[in-house]
């Protein structure tokens, strides 16, 4: 019964984990990416196989998890899991102790954990699936001259059960990575009302303190003390002082947790650097245009979503990418990269505002067909 239980709540863990990212796979691999860029394990030339290894990852989470459900081959479906954990553990403990990245993506979007959370969740799922391994090693029965275990010739009902779930799976994350993710857990899904979300950030903003590394030149001592003390204590500033800072240690730290939304990242500036955003949140309606690749974008794509986006007529209309010359006939602002990509998971992108609230958004070579 207790073997059971632990079973069942291990694998809902890893199916329920694998599904949040299965339908925003795209999401998924720019968290990949993080962890092959350079501030990481710095390995650029695997960022173009991101989508690649998210695809694989997903895959495992959601297959083995099922397996694990309905109880199929146990002793293979346990030894990847343990294998799987072991190896996720390595990455979030790097991220953790590291500070390099600051969500894993385990759950997506759904649910967002701090680094070291992410780690803690490795631990204990690898130590449940080890007490597993361990209380169901009897049932890891030695095969046939066919590869047969006796029970197994009885579980095609099981079987058909995991080509149904694997068949359901493989048309969410399809339709994921060629359109929209079927369910949007992202802070800008249809119905958000950007405008309402600032006033709530802005109402009840983060509030962070920078902590500096200083060295005493005479005695060697390090200190780190907060901006605020080091303003009041003249000892460590005044002319004469011993007391340097240290170049690239310094660190800020959150004091006090806001209101927390992705909104607060939505600051979009024309290429002078003057903000265009309350011009944006503030129109009747808006037809905002983004890239944030524009070099791999298509031409003859790029020249009909303009063409398109022209004939909404009363509308302010903006191309937002990294760069300031991406769009030929419509206005070019910029917007972090970063930030475009939680919006858009296609490159390019169409998002529809109405008074700042999200009425429609689309990938582009489905905006213009």
């Amino acid at each position: 019964m207790l073997k059971g239980l632990l079973r069942f709540i291990i694998a809902v863990i890893f199916i329920l984990s694998g599904f949040v990212k299965a339908v925003d796979l795209v999401g998924f691999s720019f968290k990949m990416e993080e962890y092959f860029a350079p501030p990481v394990f710095n390995m650029p030339f695997l960022e173009k196989f991101a989508l690649l290894f998210s695809i694989i990852v997903v895959v495992l989470e959601l297959f083995l998890g099922f397996m694990l459900l309905l109880k199929l081959k146990l002793k293979f479906t346990l030894s990847i899991l343990i294998a799987l954990c072991i190896f996720f553990g390595f990455l979030t403990f790097y991220s953790a102790y590291f500070n390099v990245v600051t969500d894993c993506g385990c759950f997506g979007d759904a649910i967002k954990f701090t680094p070291w959370q992410s780690f803690l969740k490795d631990v204990v799922l690898l130590v449940g699936l080890i007490i597993l391994f361990i209380l169901y090693r009897k049932d890891f029965r030695k095969k046939d001259e066919y590869g047969v275990t006796p029970k197994e010739s009885s579980n095609t009902f099981k079987y058909i059960l995991l080509t149904v779930f694997s068949l359901g799976m493989i048309y969410v994350m399809a339709q994921g990575i060629m359109h929209e993710p079927i369910i949007d857990f992202r802070d800008y899904k249809i119905g958000t009302d950007i405008k309402a979300e600032k006033a709530k950030i802005d109402k009840n903003p983060s509030e962070y303190k920078t902590f500096y590394t200083l060295k005493n030149q005479k005695t060697g001592a390090v200190a780190k003390v907060n901006q605020d003390d080091y303003i009041k204590k003249t000892e460590y500033w005044a002319e004469g002082s011993p007391w340097k800072i240290e170049d690239g240690k310094n660190e800020s730290v959150l004091i006090k947790e806001g209101y927390k939304s992705e909104i607060v990242k939505f600051k979009i500036e024309d290429p002078t650097g003057m903000e265009v955003t309350q011009e944006i949140i503030n129109a009747p309606k808006a037809v905002l245009v983004f890239s944030y690749h524009p070099k791999d974008v298509p031409a003859d794509l790029l020249q009909k979503v303009e063409t398109k986006v022209n004939t909404q007529k009363g509308a302010l209309i903006y191309g937002i990418s990294t760069e300031p010359n991406t769009f030929k006939t419509i206005k070019n602002v910029l917007m972090d990269g970063t930030a475009i990509k939680t919006i858009a998971r296609s490159n390019p992108f169409v998002l529809i505002l109405e008074n700042g609230k999200i009425v429609d958004k689309q990938p582009a070579k489905d905006y213009v067909d």
